[in-house]
């Protein structure tokens, strides 16, 4: 049924419950699995920092990409320890463009995506995952 899975992995807890889904989903139909991790640009007010240290920038760059190898370390240990293997992609971009360029480039099957829990009915319309579900070309699972 599911060759490729994907995940939309973050540092969210609703990221961590969909890789949990995937990694058992693709453990129990033999599929491939992989994260997608998007690279979230430094916050504009980090370039004051910038103006009274410029070292400070490439010091929050460091730190921004530690993090990032951090989650997708621990992707990797997660996975093991359920006794599959994922494979983690870093990738820059704007979210919901990157992913859908990246499910249509590696020819994804099934993007696993956490829910968040949102109040307003607006905010559901406007969401990330909102957005995605519209705009990829393959199904999506949605995990609470």
């Amino acid at each position: 049924m599911f060759s490729k899975i994907a995940i939309a992995y973050d540092q969210s807890p609703e990221a961590e419950r969909a890789f949990t889904t995937a990694v058992q989903l693709a453990k129990s139909l033999g599929a491939e699995l992989m994260t997608i991790t998007v690279l979230e640009e430094l916050p504009a007010y980090t370039a004051y920092a910038a103006g009274t240290d410029p070292s400070a920038m490439r010091t929050l760059q460091q730190d921004r990409l530690q993090v990032y190898e951090e989650l997708r370390a621990r992707a990797m240990t997660l996975a093991l320890r359920e006794g599959t293997t994922v494979d983690s992609q870093l990738i820059n971009g704007d979210t919901v463009e990157a992913i859908v360029n990246f499910v249509r480039t590696h020819k994804i099957d099934l993007l696993v995506l956490g829910l968040h829990h949102r109040s307003s009915r607006v905010s559901r319309i406007w969401s990330t995952v909102y957005s995605l579900a519209q705009d990829v070309p393959c199904c999506v699972l949605g995990v609470h």
